[in-house]
């Protein structure tokens, strides 16, 4: 899908010709921000304005990327509107430049969407030492609250039993799971950031919960896309009016719990990341360059319950997913599962090392799913030559997540669903360096032990508890993925009987 399909020839469309004429009126002379730049990473040539925006499926803009690369290689550019991005493919690369040059990679890109919904703070698109402190802390106070610990893990047990007894519900009939899940997994990001579980039929909790749904969706729209790249278009309507939206009530809803929890605040008694903020903000208030701020209290606060949620739930919606698409790999898991545990209890964190197939299912699902493929743009400290290329400081980059996880020189069957993929001979489990969903370098997950963690526990309590299968009136279940932030399940319903 290129630009020329994102909009009509309709009344919409003449004011959107408009405005882009008169961007290009304000913004002719300033050229390509590469031009004059020697040994930039080669791309495709771009048009005037809009860049290579016309040759690029903005619903699959990784796809689109990929096979550039095959073309250009491994470093190449193109232009996005005005702007010049550099892209990274292929595991050697991606792993060299975050890992291996990690200081040079580490900022995080200035992205039009991204800064008008957080405005620089909090800990996903924060910037310099802001982003340094409030990384450092949410580690620090996430690990404090239990994760990585089994404090955590009796929580997500706890919440696994929550979530069991609401897919009995449905009596092994068809259901779309996504809120649900959504909810359970929110729960244990809940548990430590605000220091308690919430109903899942709570209404304001349900709200929170779609509307960060809805955002992640909506930022990987095409008209979204379109607006990253020419950010003089925010006058107009579109998606990136409803993020903005969205993400003011999250704000009223979580201002109005700050207020409540600040009166009950007692030093001696810390029960939630909000808590050891709002403490560490009391102590750092005589400091008027303190980051320790209401805006890092709330943009702190979103990042980790949207992160904590989207991404570990949509991996589970791709499991439930293949189980039913591929029933004999459900079944090895299943009998692998009650072999050494049995039937009755639940597994625990411990089982996982007894459990190699499960373990290697699980990662291939996170492989396979791809769950955030573009991964979130990077920014260059410095200037560097890279790869035989120069690259000013300042350039968007994006490390492509997808060329990693389906790289043809690391996977031996990188377009199949192969759990193979992390077993040898014997069969015992086998850790792959180009295994990466969590991206890598200063700017990995932060809560990427949690969310192991949880999709080891769910996922397996839940194939040991229930058989997935195709809803009847399915002919051919197909695994293609929706239009979003993150790729996620398009064909939404799911058939659980219990076993």
């Amino acid at each position: 899908m290129s630009i020329l399909s994102v909009v009509s020839l309709d009344a919409p469309t003449l004011v959107l010709l408009a405005a882009l004429t008169i961007i290009l009126l304000v913004y002719v002379s300033t050229g390509s921000k590469s031009h004059g730049i020697v040994n930039f990473p080669p791309g495709p040539a771009p048009l005037p304005l809009i860049g290579n925006l016309h040759t690029l499926d903005l619903k699959k803009l990784n796809k689109s990327l990929m096979k550039i690369s095959e073309k250009y290689g491994t470093v190449f550019s193109v232009k996005l509107g005005l702007r010049s991005v550099v892209v990274l493919t292929g595991y050697d690369t991606v792993k060299d430049a975050l890992v291996n040059h990690a200081d040079a990679f580490g900022e995080r890109a200035r992205v039009p969407i991204f800064d008008a919904v957080s405005k620089g703070h909090g800990i996903i698109f924060g910037h310099g030492d802001s982003w340094k402190q409030m990384r450092r802390f949410a580690l620090t106070t996430l690990r404090d609250f239990g994760m990585g610990k089994k404090t955590i893990e009796d929580k997500i047990m706890e919440e696994t039993d929550f979530l069991m007894k609401m897919i009995d519900s449905h009596k092994g009939k068809a259901f779309n799971p996504t809120v649900k899940l959504n909810s359970a997994v929110a729960n244990i990001i809940c548990s430590i950031v605000f220091g308690d579980r919430f109903n899942y039929e709570d209404e304001k909790f349900v709200s929170l919960v779609t509307r960060v749904n809805e955002n992640i969706q909506l930022l990987g729209s095409p008209m979204v896309q379109l607006y990253n790249a020419l950010p003089l278009l925010r006058f107009l309507p579109g998606p990136h009016k409803r993020i903005l939206s969205n993400t003011e009530q999250t704000i009223d809803f979580l201002t109005g719990f700050f207020r409540d929890n600040h009166q009950k605040l007692d030093e001696n008694d810390l029960r939630s990341f909000i808590d050891a903020f709002m403490f560490r903000q009391q102590k750092e208030s005589g400091n008027p360059n303190s980051y320790f701020n209401e805006n890092n209290l709330r943009y702190s606060t979103i990042n980790l319950f949207s992160a904590g949620m989207e991404t570990t739930s949509t991996t589970l919606r791709w499991g439930m997913l293949l189980m039913m698409k591929y029933p004999e790999i459900q079944k090895k898991v299943h009998e692998e599962i009650i072999r050494v545990i049995g039937s009755e209890r639940f597994p625990r964190v411990e089982n996982r090392k007894d459990l190699p197939y499960t373990d290697a299912v699980i990662h291939e699902i996170q492989r396979f799913g791809d769950i955030v493929p573009l991964n979130i743009s990077h920014e260059t400290t410095v200037d560097l030559n890279f790869k035989g290329f120069f690259i000013p400081k300042g350039t968007h980059v994006i490390p492509l997540l997808s060329s990693v996880l389906y790289d043809k020189t690391q996977w031996e069957k990188p377009t199949e669903f192969n759990p193979s993929h992390f077993l040898d001979a014997e069969g015992k489990f086998v850790k792959r360096d180009a295994f990466m969903p969590f991206s890598a370098g200063r700017r990995a997950c932060v809560g990427e032990t949690l969310a192991k963690m949880e999709l080891f526990l769910f996922f397996s309590a839940l194939i040991q508890k229930f058989k997935f299968q195709v809803p009847p009136n399915v002919s051919e279940l197909g695994l293609e993925s929706g239009v979003g932030f993150t790729s996620f399940p398009k064909y939404p319903y799911v058939c659980a009987v219990r076993r």
